[in-house]
């Protein structure tokens, strides 16, 4: 696992969510929801979304904090179960700025 020191970073959570992937089933979450598929761990990220929504229209910081982690925690485990690196996504949003968010958007639609 990724020795850790100074600033958490996404990278590092990248980092520990590959270590836990690789460990059994029976000793760790991360492999669980793996090993059940990804429909498994897409629907852990949906609930965690939600719940951080909730958490952001109730106001309520200190859940809302504590969803957004399970919330990225989650997403890096669908990554890694589809095989996407973070770095995949973070070079898309550094695409992405070159334009605003508005015209991103757009571009998109058909």
């Amino acid at each position: 696992m990724a020795e850790l020191t100074g600033k958490f970073t996404l990278e590092d959570l990248e980092a520990i969510v590959a270590a836990r992937a690789a460990a059994s089933p029976d000793t760790s979450y991360t492999a669980k929801l793996l090993a059940d598929g990804p429909m498994k761990a897409a629907k852990k990220l949906g609930e965690e979304g939600v719940e951080a929504a909730l958490a952001a229209v109730a106001r309520d910081r200190e859940n809302l904090t504590g969803e957004a982690a399970d919330v990225l925690y989650h997403l890096l485990v669908v990554l890694r179960g589809a095989d996407i690196p973070l770095s995949a996504v973070m070079e898309e949003l550094q695409r992405r700025t070159g334009q605003s968010g508005l015209q991103e958007k757009a571009s998109r639609q058909t």
